[in-house]
């Protein structure tokens, strides 16, 4: 199994052996439920492990996702996945799969999440533009703007995917090369060092 789904919880600090402290995430990965065995030989044409995990209202579950749920002998569950997995065979329909089975503490792991969104953003803000500059020459009020547009009688156009103002966040992010700090079994807690992107309680997939 190459990664779990879980949950971001918040940051904090620890200290090492040095007494310098490090900031890092706590991520909650609940047992996650085997739902789906993928694999080469049959019709989907490769090896990969679906699995569930998060609570979900049964009266918010369509049919076909109970059918597929009960033929894992399971409840329904908020957040699908696929993982890749060396070896299909030892797995089963129904297994749960715990944090300390899959991660140890020094391992190296990718969190992919989504970022807070922040709506409709300026230069300044979405792409770290300085600003047209001081409040000479007529400058009035224009610290924060993007200044000029460029090219004028030709080509007459604004390039598409200029740097201009517009939505920001809201967007799919890896983070790699997170060390695993520490593991909290009998909590289902994940100590990763560094940022994750994602609010509280926000959904993450958690890789090898």
């Amino acid at each position: 199994m190459k990664g779990l789904i879980g949950k971001k919880i918040g940051m904090t600090n620890i200290f090492d052996d040095d007494r310098k402290s490090i900031a890092c995430t706590l991520i909650e990965v609940e047992p996650c439920v085997v739902t789906q065995l993928k694999n080469k030989e049959g019709k989907d044409g490769y090896d990969a492990v679906q699995i569930a995990s998060g609570f979900k209202k049964v009266k918010n579950t369509s049919k076909a996702e109970l059918i597929h749920f009960k033929k894992a002998n399971t409840e329904p569950k908020r957040y699908v996945r696929e993982m890749e997995a060396d070896s299909v065979g030892s797995y089963t329909l129904g297994q749960q799969i715990k944090v300390e089975q899959v991660f140890a503490e020094g391992d190296k792991v990718a969190v992919v999440g989504l970022t807070k969104g922040r709506g409709f953003q300026g230069v300044v803000k979405r792409h770290g533009f300085a600003g047209v500059g001081g409040q000479t020459h007529g400058q009035h009020n224009r610290l924060r703007a993007p200044g000029s547009m460029g090219a004028c009688s030709f080509p007459s156009r604004v390039f598409k995917g200029k740097k201009l103002p517009g939505q920001y966040g809201n967007e799919q992010v890896k983070v790699k090369n997170l060390k695993v700090l520490k593991i909290i079994a009998d909590r289902n807690l994940l100590v990763v060092s560094g940022s994750v992107p994602g609010s509280n309680g926000s959904f993450l997939i958690v890789e090898k």
